[in-house]
């Protein structure tokens, strides 16, 4: 079983950044494939970005392509998500997700464990 703990949410203006990070406990963080997902008040889960069990390989929706970055450290079991010039749309509930498996997933339903959520919040 893998447990995420995801932080760094917050409120920011329009153009700033943040940084989320995603914590995760177990040995085997490294054979996990990670990902991001959000959720906005009265809409659907949509898929962030993705990366793959190594980090060589990553996926963006493209509502963020260009401004969101996601990240891994093994090292640390923490895996990261770097927003630049956030816009008001970006606001939401950010969670992070995990499955093995060595390659990316974008959808929810692939993935087995979840995190909490952390809120963002941009203003215009």
């Amino acid at each position: 079983q893998v447990q995420l703990v995801e932080s760094g949410g917050g409120l920011v203006q329009a153009g700033g950044s943040l940084r989320l990070s995603c914590a995760a406990s177990g040995r085997t963080f490294s054979s996990y494939a990670m990902g991001w997902f959000r959720q906005a008040p009265g809409k659907e889960r949509e898929f962030v970005a993705a990366i793959n069990w190594t980090g060589g390989n990553t996926y963006y929706a493209d509502s963020v392509k260009g401004r969101f970055t996601i990240s891994r450290d093994n090292a640390k079991n923490t895996v990261y998500l770097q927003m630049n010039s956030l816009k008001p749309e970006d606001t939401a509930d950010y969670y992070c997700a995990g499955r093995s498996g060595t390659y990316f997933y974008t959808r929810a339903y692939d993935y087995q464990f979840w995190g909490q959520g952390t809120q963002v919040t941009v203003s215009s």
